[in-house]
């Protein structure tokens, strides 16, 4: 009999205990579903190659950048495979809030000068809320200060001027894969002939691909829509490596365009990848907390 009694006040006590951790593991899973996680790392920067991606550098950090292009590849020994020749952007991207992002850089091709602002609209995110994407918009100004070809003639300031606006659409949908869309304008105030559009549009493609805890594979392509530039314009079409060591990340890359901002690089590419009009080129980001 008193076997018994030890028995079931054993089973009760059990009984009580799985109760009470069965509780306990519900308000946690509540609690959890009431958090909203916001998916982070779909690129390892905020640059795909040449394109933003959908990262923004984070509020109070400083990201500087020092993008280089050597010439093409095709020049030969003779050329050094291009190394006899550069291109060279150096910029400064700084995070306000977490969801906007501002930069400023200047570029060796024709003397440019870029500002732009970059805003997320949307966040991917788990939890409470779900959203099954990340969207951002992006804004650019830049003006080219290279001397003009005719200094006889009369030259506005207002022909120096280009504009872009971009939305950025695209989702990381694995641990190794995230994917984006690019939709862009960019105008240019001073066209060279009449057939040639003052507002192009065209359409990016940025993809990236983890093949380790620190390294992944970028791609990227962009598409012109018919008839808005000159004969001999073409798309943009790049492949790289990025390597993350500690607080740089270094972008190694493979590019058939000269420029690294978008008025350059959309509307201004002439490099033949099929003849080996290839650069090859890097971008290193160096970040700082300045909060």
């Amino acid at each position: 009999m008193m076997n018994i009694r030890k028995l079931l006040s054993l089973s009760l006590f059990l009984a009580m205990t799985l109760s009470i951790s069965a509780q306990d593991d519900m308000l946690s899973m509540l609690e959890d579903s009431a958090i909203t996680e916001y998916v982070s790392g779909s690129f390892k920067t905020d640059r795909v190659i040449n394109l933003h991606s959908l990262e923004n550098t984070a509020a109070g950090e400083l990201d500087i950048k020092i993008s280089h292009r050597f010439g093409f590849i095709n020049g030969g020994a003779y050329e050094f495979f291009g190394l006899d020749q550069a291109t060279i952007r150096i910029g400064g991207d700084y995070g306000i809030t977490d969801r906007l992002m501002v930069g400023v850089g200047r570029s060796s091709y024709e003397k440019t000068y870029d500002v732009f602002a970059k805003f997320k609209l949307l966040r991917q995110s788990t939890g409470a809320r779900k959203t099954p994407f990340t969207l951002c918009v992006l804004g650019t100004t830049a003006v080219k200060t290279i001397r003009p070809s005719d200094p006889t003639r009369e030259n506005y300031f207002s022909s120096k001027l280009y504009y872009t606006g971009q939305i950025i659409i695209g989702r990381k949908f694995s641990k190794a894969f995230s994917l984006q869309l690019s939709p862009t304008i960019v105008h240019r105030n001073l066209v060279e002939t009449a057939a040639e559009k003052n507002d192009v549009l065209a359409l990016g493609v940025g993809a990236r691909f983890k093949l380790g805890k620190r390294t992944s594979l970028n791609a990227e392509y962009i598409y012109v829509l018919p008839d808005q530039l000159a004969p001999g314009y073409r798309n943009s079409v790049s492949v790289g490596f990025d390597i993350e060591t500690g607080g740089h990340v270094f972008q190694l890359h493979f590019t058939n365009s000269t420029s690294m901002i978008e008025k350059g690089f959309i509307a201004e590419t002439v490099g033949d990848v099929g003849a080996g009009d290839i650069h090859f080129g890097f971008n290193i980001a160096r970040t700082f907390n300045i909060k």
